[in-house]
């Protein structure tokens, strides 16, 4: 990172958490409210669990739940001197952890065992206080998976991220051959900075590494060699609201709806929206809305002239760019 004063760059070198006096706690209450610090717009994410006691006395840092049915597992390891002193290789006891995760038989269990303990841990975060925490846990469960169409897929498969201010090259290693045979597990890196004494923190993905294909999002012109190639694009590296403001798909001024809700917002020339005078990204406003940790953001926002999801509107301009292009 540099800090540019009258065309000089001077470096700003990165601290660390200890330097800071952040435990590995502070980092997992950190995740715990931001979760979408390692996740972005195009994926939705219900926190459910933090530190969950398996049967063999085992803690998993944050559990979670996505869009897709997953149950996501979180483990945090402040610096690499605290992955190299333990015992137990970080990638390995995240798999552990996952596996025990794969008995979840339904939501209801993963409620009853997880999710209600949690509720009632942090009971002050959630509205409803006349529901029982199980009543709760299976109402905001049953909802989520049901608006992302992923009740039937619940659990069909596990996820783990690792989060670390530094790896070792040896979890890296590791994670680099799970995920060549199929394991779903990603590695992201926290690099800490502290400018005018405000803390800062960078946050840089490691691990799945994108093909080289999903660098050709930007590019238009480029779109024809996807196509004929097969590729998908990249959730990761799909065009945002900044880009659709500049296509002219979507304008400052038009109303954005929440999907099956009566609540919206204007859009701004900026891609934040207003609420009631209230100036909003569109994530923070739809998050705070259903009451998720992270939310797929273009699904969820309606173009009310239209009556298409943001996500919609992007596909459709892109497969005209496609075609034209042939």
């Amino acid at each position: 990172m540099y800090n540019i004063q009258e065309n000089k760059a001077i470096k700003v070198d990165a601290v660390t958490f200890s330097e800071l006096q952040m435990l590995e706690n502070d980092i997992e209450e950190l995740l715990r409210c931001n979760i979408d610090m390692v996740c972005d717009e195009e994926e939705s994410m219900l926190i459910v669990g933090r530190q969950v006691r398996n049967a063999h006395h085992g803690r998993s840092d944050l559990t979670a739940v996505d869009n897709n049915g997953n149950i996501v597992l979180i483990e945090i390891k402040r610096d690499r001197k605290n992955i190299e002193s333990r015992k137990e290789a970080f990638e390995f006891q995240a798999i552990r952890y996952a596996a025990s995760y794969a008995t979840i038989e339904d939501p209801e269990d993963l409620v009853n065992k997880i999710y209600a303990p949690y509720i009632e841990k942090y009971r002050t975060e959630f509205e409803n206080k006349s529901l029982t925490s199980t009543e709760l846990g299976n109402r905001k469960l049953t909802e989520f998976l049901h608006v992302n169409g992923a009740e039937a897929n619940f659990n069909k498969n596990q996820k783990v991220i690792l989060v670390a201010s530094e790896f070792d090259e040896q979890t890296l290693s590791a994670v680099a051959w799970l995920n060549s045979n199929g394991v779903n597990i990603s590695c992201y890196k926290l690099i800490p900075y502290k400018i005018n004494g405000d803390v800062y923190i960078n946050v840089e993905k490691l691990l799945p590494l994108n093909d080289y294909h999903d660098y050709y999002v930007d590019f238009l012109e480029k779109t024809t060699a996807l196509k004929k190639t097969g590729k998908k694009l990249s959730r990761r590296n799909l065009p945002k609201i900044d880009s659709m403001l500049e296509w002219g798909v979507v304008k400052a001024g038009d109303t954005i709806l929440a999907k099956d809700r009566s609540e919206e917002a204007k859009l701004l020339k900026n891609g934040n929206v207003l609420i009631n005078g209230v100036e909003l990204s569109m994530q923070k406003w739809l998050k705070e809305l259903y009451g998720w940790s992270s939310i797929q953001t273009y699904v969820f926002a309606i173009h009310k002239d239209s009556g298409k999801s943001l996500s919609k509107i992007r596909e459709e301009y892109m497969n005209a760019i496609m075609e034209n292009s042939e």
